[in-house]
C-alpha cells in the first residue's frame, strides 16, 4: 500500500465580519471581556443565503484549483460537519453536486471540532487501501445557525467558514504525507460540548473543557509526532483546533513543540468547529509561513470528548 498525501488546501469565509464591539450591542460584554477570556477579536458570519454546503464547496474548489486539478479527477469527498440541517442529501453529495464531482463516493463525517482530522485519517486510509485515488477532504460549519445569540458565555465563541484539502497516493517510492493517526474519545464526557434539541444549540462545560484539553491533551499530541517518527521539537508548526486562545497557548506549549509556529487563527475567525483546522493550515500555507514538505501537527479535540490528530507534510 503506498502512502497518501496532500496535495493543496484552501480556504473560504463568508464576507461579514462580526467584532467584539458589535457583539457588545447585543449581548452583555465588551472588547477587553472577551479578549481576556477567549482572545477572539473578530469573526466571519455566513448570511441566511449561504448554506454549508456553499461554504464546502468555495473552499474545494480553491484547493481543487491549487492542486491543477478538476473535480473530475476526484472519486471521494468526504466532508466533516455538525450543522448539516438535513440528514439527506448529505453534506458531501451535496458539494460533489455544486462542483460538478461526476461519481464519487460521498460521506460526511461529524466528530464536531474534531470532525477534520478524522475525515482526513479516513481519506488516508481509503487511498491507501487502493479503494481511492484521489480525495476532497472538507471541513466546514455554519455555527452561527446553532448559537444562542443572548448567551454571552458561547456567542462571543463561534464563527462560519470551511477548510478543504486535496489528498492523493503518493508517488511509487515516496515517503507518506500523512503519518497514522492517533485518534480517540471519553464518551462518559460527551455532554461537556453539545448541540443538540430543536432547535439545535452550541451549548458546552467550558471549565471542563479547559482543564481536560490543557493536562490529557498534551501526551497524546507527543504521541501522534511519535508515530510520524518525530520529536515534537522537530515540528515546523502545531494546528490545534481553534477553540480558544486561552486553550491553544498552554496546549501547544505543554507539547513542547519549542521550534514550531503555533497557529492563532481563532482570533479573527473564532471557533469554527470542524472547519478550524484546515482553516488555519490553510492560511499559513498561503502566508508562506510554512514551505513544502514542512511537518505540521495537526490535531482536532472537542465536541463528543473526542480528539484525533496526525503529523502531515505541507504541500
Amino acid at each position: 500500500m503506498n502512502g497518501s498525501r496532500i496535495a493543496a488546501v484552501g480556504h473560504y469565509q463568508p464576507a461579514k465580519v462580526l467584532t467584539n464591539e458589535d457583539l457588545a450591542g447585543l449581548v452583555d460584554t465588551s472588547d477587553e471581556w472577551i479578549r481576556s477570556r477567549v482572545g477572539i477579536r473578530t469573526r466571519h458570519i455566513a448570511g441566511p443565503d449561504e448554506p454549508v454546503d456553499e461554504l464546502a464547496a468555495h473552499a474545494a474548489a480553491k484547493a481543487l484549483a491549487a492542486a491543477g486539478l478538476t473535480p473530475g479527477d476526484i472519486d471521494l469527498v468526504l466532508v466533516a460537519t455538525s450543522t448539516a440541517v438535513d440528514r439527506s442529501p448529505n453534506m458531501a453529495a451535496r458539494v460533489a453536486a455544486r462542483l460538478g464531482v461526476p461519481s464519487p463516493a460521498a460521506m460526511d463525517v461529524n466528530v464536531v471540532c474534531a470532525g477534520f482530522t478524522h475525515a482526513l485519517a479516513t481519506a488516508d486510509h481509503t487511498v491507501r487501501a487502493g479503494a481511492a485515488t484521489r480525495a476532497l477532504v472538507i471541513g466546514a460549519d455554519k455555527m452561527s445557525e446553532v448559537t444562542d445569540w443572548t448567551d454571552r458565555t458561547t456567542c462571543v465563541l463561534v464563527g462560519d467558514g470551511a477548510g478543504a484539502a486535496v489528498v492523493e497516493a503518493c508517488p511509487d517510492g515516496a515517503e507518506p504525507g500523512i503519518a497514522p493517526v492517533l485518534w480517540g474519545s471519553v464518551p462518559e464526557m460527551g455532554r461537556a460540548v453539545r448541540i443538540e434539541g430543536q432547535p439545535a444549540r452550541f451549548a458546552q462545560e467550558g471549565q471542563s473543557v479547559y482543564r481536560w484539553a490543557t493536562t490529557k491533551l498534551p501526551p497524546l499530541a507527543r504521541q501522534a509526532c511519535e508515530r510520524a517518527g518525530l520529536g515534537p521539537e522537530d515540528l515546523a508548526a502545531v494546528v490545534l483546533h481553534q477553540a480558544n486562545l486561552r486553550i491553544i497557548e498552554p496546549l501547544a506549549e505543554k507539547i513542547g513543540a519549542v521550534n514550531a509556529v503555533v497557529a492563532r487563527d481563532v482570533t479573527e475567525s473564532g471557533n469554527t468547529s470542524a472547519a478550524s483546522i484546515p482553516l488555519a493550515f490553510s492560511k499559513l500555507v498561503e502566508q508562506g509561513v510554512v514551505g513544502t514538505g514542512d511537518p505540521v501537527l495537526l490535531f482536532g479535540f472537542g465536541g463528543n470528548l473526542s480528539y484525533a490528530g496526525q503529523v502531515v507534510r505541507c504541500p
